[in-house]
């Protein structure tokens, strides 16, 4: 039998995997960005991200880096400065396909892309975006962000790391915890109090004083290099300095930029969730049928479905209004 709508037209076979027929609202460019990243994860990543997760390390990750550098997902949605500039929803739905991977490459993405990289492109000046941000771009080089202190992580404004001048240098001291990428970084953007308030530093790794050693027997996001920087009496030029960053506004605005990509992530990872639940229901028998044949199963899956259609079709509408302009830090 053909099923047809109330007008007449046949519709297509129905998707389990996607109920509301969600992908009716992409254009041709934002399904075929999607899949491009989904193929990269399916044969780069999903092969050996178990192992990846068991051993807490990603073996060759700064080669992955440049993979993902190719494929144009490192500050995707950034323009110039050999980023992609791709749209926020294509962003978006890069996000969602690496956290449906695993959420540590998606972390690695985001704190890359949406971070170190944002707050260059958006308060550096043209030598500091000229000088990083294409290798960050390809992947030939990694940013972290260092904001979250040991004492002071969701209250930024009272954090103790400062920044003091010395003739025409800064000097810097201070400790940052939980961060990303921040063991096998090539430049850190370091928030610290100066006289004149919270300020962002451009900071090479390579800066004596400065090191970052790893955080290790995580519980999550375990394919994800996690560390504690630390700074001690590193010394920068003058020219360090985010020259347009000042006061909290820098850094929680790009918070913000990566929030938004971690809404689409959000939904990659439950979406895994709800295929792999839905999968197991189909396999798992008892009493001479698969789990799925009873009506208490079939409820689950029903309501995890809903709630997963509401989580996507909130990110494709903030995804839209990012794209007009028009999205609000409240929302």
């Amino acid at each position: 039998m053909t099923l047809t709508s109330t007008a007449g037209a046949r519709l297509p076979v129905f998707d389990p995997h996607d109920p509301a027929g969600i992908d009716d609202e992409l254009t041709d460019d934002e399904r075929d960005i999607r899949g491009a990243v989904r193929q990269m994860c399916t044969d780069r990543v999903a092969p050996h991200i178990a192992e990846w997760f068991e051993h807490g390390e990603i073996p060759d990750i700064r080669g992955l880096a440049r993979e993902l550098g190719t494929l144009g997902v490192l500050g995707m949605h950034l323009t110039g400065y050999g980023c992609a500039g791709m749209s926020a929803t294509e962003y978006g739905l890069a996000c969602l396909e690496l956290e449906a991977c695993d959420s540590g490459i998606r972390s690695l993405v985001s704190v890359q892309g949406s971070l170190a990289m944002f707050a260059i492109w958006q308060f550096g000046s043209e030598e500091q975006k000229q000088a990083w941000l294409p290798p960050m771009a390809a992947g030939t080089a990694i940013g972290c962000f260092g904001l979250t202190e040991p004492d002071h992580g969701s209250d930024p404004a009272a954090l103790r790391t400062g920044a003091r001048r010395d003739g025409a240098d800064w000097v810097l001291d201070g400790r940052k915890m939980w961060i990303t990428n921040g063991s096998i970084a090539d430049v850190a953007v370091v928030w610290a109090q100066t006289d004149a308030g919270l300020r962002g530093f451009v900071v090479p790794t390579d800066t004596p004083g400065f090191s970052a050693p790893e955080m290790r027997h995580k519980m999550s996001l375990r394919a994800s290099v996690t560390s504690e920087l630390v700074l001690d009496g590193v010394r920068l030029p003058a020219d360090a300095m985010l020259p347009e960053a000042h006061g909290l506004r820098g850094p929680l605005s790009c918070l913000n930029e990566a929030r938004y990509g971690i809404v689409w992530g959000a939904m990659g990872a439950a979406r895994s969730a709800f295929e792999s639940a839905l999968g197991y229901a189909g396999e798992r028998e008892q009493f001479d049928k698969p789990i799925g044949g009873y009506q208490l199963t079939q409820q689950k899956l029903a309501d995890m479905a809903v709630e997963l259609v509401k989580g996507q079709l909130l990110a494709l509408h903030l995804g839209r209004r990012k794209d007009a302009g028009r999205l609000r830090h409240e929302q």
